[in-house]
């Protein structure tokens, strides 16, 4: 689950992480009031900056430095409702629906700091760079020295020694080093405490009166542990996910909407990736990323069934179905009342394998509904790109 900087920012500070001053605007008398405020209390400049989730919003327009309140006004009124288009937005950009309005800092140097969890060492890895205010994507894959790391044992937790290290790697002034590390601490038990999944600090900075501050921040949560987190949950904004994807949430599908025009049905993370790989390998474009569980029932799969016909792009649906918990005929008998309730027009093809599997194929087979079923993985790929080919 993402949230948006200004979010992020409130659960920091309750972490003893330094932010600069601001607040959220949803209106642009709202924005207004917020620059008022803060030019009242001292601020030589404020930012205006769009509130989505996506990276890359100071390229797209979507961030201004504003040196009055006249000015603030008119970068709030340009920003306010435009369609932001970023890099992770996709052409079709995304709507600023609200802005955060902060004071401005003297900027000395612009860092990074992050965490996140390498699953392939299966500990939390603390990474920082000099190189701030870049995308570190950009940074790793063009000079993977410039990232420094910590790995973090679990069972003892990231510790200030640790702290100290990516410290002096920063470059930090001596005087700064104690606060790096409460400012690196704080970020660690904000991390752990919330479930995290990702946190990102670009940049952190370092102002010409030696203080330090986040001055963006993005935090993902991991969503099998929001139940933990009744607080965090209502934090999130269904304005800024894809719809298809809102509507799968309802009904504890995990679904994530792709750029192809194959509809993919499958029970299981694992095999929904191979059904990804193999239809790419048959020539063909996924059009989602769909797993209805191991006990998926027979009303889950009519509404999964819904979704993914919703996307206008899809052309066929390849059903991937493994039964082991979900068994094949429940699998079948929600396809089938699916496709007569929904008047699929679309081929659809099944790969069917598992309990009750045989059962299953007699259900399609008496349907008097059109289904291929593919005898293996590989031969199922190839007809539902070559039915996807052939109604395109």
């Amino acid at each position: 689950m993402k949230i948006h900087e200004y979010q992020a920012k409130d659960i920091l500070a309750k972490y003893g992480v330094a932010i600069p001053r601001g607040e959220v605007a949803n209106t642009l008398d709202e924005a207004l009031e917020v620059a008022k405020q803060l030019f009242a209390e001292g601020a030589k400049g404020v930012v205006v900056k769009a509130q989505i989730h996506a990276g890359g919003r100071g390229k797209g327009g979507g961030v201004k430095v504003a040196k009055t309140v006249e000015e603030a006004e008119q970068y709030a009124k340009q920003i306010l409702g435009m369609q932001l288009v970023t890099h992770q937005t996709g052409p079709q950009g995304q709507k600023v629906q609200r802005l955060l309005i902060e004071e401005t800092a003297a900027i000395d140097r612009e860092l990074y700091l992050g965490i996140v969890l390498d699953r392939a060492a299966a500990k939390l890895v603390f990474m920082a760079s000099q190189a701030g205010g870049m995308e570190i994507e950009e940074v790793a894959a063009r000079d993977p020295k410039a990232i420094h790391k910590v790995y973090i044992e679990p069972s003892v937790g990231f510790q200030a020694y640790q702290a100290r290290e990516l410290a002096f790697a920063l470059g930090l002034k001596p005087t700064q080093i104690g606060d790096a590390v409460k400012f690196m601490m704080g970020l660690y038990k904000a991390y752990v405490d919330t479930d995290a999944s990702l946190l990102e600090i670009n940049p952190f900075i370092t102002t010409k009166d030696d203080e330090l501050f986040a001055l963006d921040c993005k935090i993902n949560f991991d969503d099998n542990a929001m139940f933990r987190h009744k607080d965090l949950r209502e934090l999130r904004d269904v304005a800024e996910e894809d719809p298809l994807e809102v509507e799968a949430s309802k009904y504890a599908l995990n679904y994530i909407k792709l750029d192809g025009n194959i509809a993919c049905m499958v029970n299981g993370a694992g095999l929904a990736m191979a059904t990804m790989d193999i239809i790419q390998y048959a020539g063909g474009m996924p059009a989602n990323f769909l797993d209805v569980g191991g006990g998926a029932n027979q009303q889950q799969i009519e509404h999964a069934f819904e979704i993914l016909l919703s996307d206008k792009n899809v052309q066929a649906v390849f059903i991937n179905i493994f039964g082991g918990i979900l068994r094949v005929d429940t699998l079948a008998q929600g396809v089938v009342q699916a496709a007569k309730n929904l008047k699929v027009k679309v081929p659809v093809v099944l790969r069917l394998e598992g309990t009750n599997v045989e059962e299953g194929r007699r259900i399609l087979q008496e349907s008097g509904l059109k289904f291929q079923v593919g005898a293996t993985m590989k031969e199922a790929a190839e007809l539902v790109v070559a039915a996807a080919k052939g109604a395109a």
